[in-house]
């Protein structure tokens, strides 16, 4: 009998030394289990930010893949990952979003844990377990790994996945420009939006990992009315203006970088404050901190104030419009979004306002950016009902063939802004990790296919 890998053919569905993406790969739910196995189950996923839990007993809940996960900081100041399930019949433990607290206590039959995990009470013990309870052996299953990078909390199940760092890769180089732009680091301002979208979760970081491309056509209005300038002292005392010129008729360069799954793009500016959709105060903060910012990080990621960027699997963000997100898969065609608003800690609180409204108005769940999106991704997904629209190859050629390592210290393997390199990395990869057992064969298979790229 064959198992499920042999029936599933993956190899097929994903042709990325040839740009061609069978579509099945968003709507087949054999796929998609085995997706929470053998993606969510052995790949580094972001939990939250080490600013929205400061102290002992405080505890945020978030999602590894579609399992329940309790973050939580201990009296010594480390951080566990906890699974959110009762050990007796299954329950969650902690339903509030955050918070603090010195127990978690299941309300299905009372079974109360520390913060630690350690199962601490069991109501009528004594009476229910005359032969006793073995508590010490039930305490809630613990996330093997825990580790933080430059304040953002991560957590892998397997034991072989390489260590965080070495996971990262050249994507740190990019993630730094957001999250290490000053001495104070970074903290999460305000809540976390949260709404669900009926599309695959893949359609959503393959976006923010590759593509750029559909701004052009997707976001045109938005573009058309936030790119205006007035053009003279009558024009703006008149209210009238002429639409600027886009920033990718007027960079100086613009690549887009694609790698062991991760992805990113961005315009090279000469200007501080060089972004289409943050105005006033950001910009303004932009402009005055900008040479702090190169200092630390050099001219061209103190610049880089406009990518789009997604570590695999499902951590997405935006320079300059401070959005930072996670896309949670429910089942194969819904995703459960969860925004952030990322700021730099030492900015007044003026700022760290202004940063929210900012990234609210673009992306937040009613942000005019944002409805452009999710539109586009829930129609397509509506598409793939049909068999045949799931069954017909896709064209992802964008690009193919003029990858490069380049020579002036920006890293990795990277393209032309305009192109699909980091898209077909990231399917390569997905499809390398359904495919094989162990991280050894992951790693042999991703190394082979981006060494041809370069070649």
């Amino acid at each position: 009998m064959k198992n499920r890998i042999d029936t599933l053919d993956i190899d097929r569905l994903v042709d990325a030394k040839n740009g061609r993406i069978v579509p099945t790969i968003y709507t087949d739910p054999e796929l998609y289990d085995l997706e929470l196995e053998r993606v969510f189950g052995r790949t580094w996923l972001f939990l939250c930010h080490e600013s929205q839990i400061p102290k002992s007993g405080d505890f945020f809940n978030t999602y590894m893949g579609e399992d329940p996960i309790i973050v939580t900081r201990q009296k010594d100041g480390s951080i566990k990952a906890l699974l959110n399930q009762c050990r007796h019949r299954s329950m969650r433990v902690s339903f509030a979003d955050c918070g603090n607290t010195r127990a978690f206590t299941c309300p299905y039959h009372g079974w109360s844990y520390g913060v630690d995990g350690s199962l601490k009470d069991i109501p009528l013990e004594d009476r229910a377990y005359p032969q006793g309870a073995c508590k010490e052996k039930w305490g809630l299953i613990e996330v093997n790994r825990v580790e933080s990078y430059k304040g953002l909390i991560f957590a892998c199940w397997d034991e072989t996945t390489p260590d965080l760092l070495d996971y990262m890769g050249d994507i740190a180089w990019y993630l730094d420009g957001v999250l290490d732009r000053r001495p104070g680091g970074t903290e999460i301002i305000g809540g976390v939006h949260k709404w669900e979208i009926d599309c695959n979760w893949k359609f959503a970081a393959e976006q923010f990992a590759s593509d750029q491309y559909h701004a052009l056509f997707s976001h045109a209005s938005a573009i058309q009315v936030l790119g205006a300038q007035p053009d003279d002292e009558a024009s703006k005392q008149l209210g009238t203006a002429q639409t600027a010129r886009p920033v990718w008729e007027t960079a100086k360069d613009a690549i887009q970088y694609g790698q062991r799954g991760h992805g990113s793009g961005f315009f090279f500016t000469e200007k501080p404050d060089a972004n289409v959709w943050v105005d006033g105060e950001v910009a303004n903060y932009f402009r005055e901190t900008f040479d702090e910012v190169k200092a630390r990080l050099g001219e061209v990621r103190a610049l880089r104030l406009a990518g789009h960027n997604n570590m695999f699997p499902t951590m997405s963000w935006l320079n300059g419009t401070a959005t930072l997100r996670v896309w949670h898969p429910r089942g194969p065609n819904k995703t459960e979004v969860w925004a952030f608003c990322i700021a730099d800690a030492e900015a007044s609180q003026e700022v760290k306002e202004a940063f929210e409204r900012s990234a609210t108005r673009a992306f937040g769940p009613a942000g005019f950016l944002e409805q452009d999106d999710s539109e586009n991704w829930i129609e397509i997904q509506k598409v793939l009902r049909g068999y045949k629209a799931r069954n017909n190859p896709l064209i992802m050629e964008m690009g193919l063939g003029n990858e490069k390592v380049r020579d002036d210290n920006i890293p990795g393997i990277t393209n032309y802004i305009f192109s699909e390199t980091a898209a077909r990395g990231m399917y390569r990869r997905w499809a390398d990790l359904l495919i094989h057992e162990t991280w050894e064969e992951v790693e042999q298979a991703t190394n082979a296919y981006e060494q041809e790229l370069t070649k």
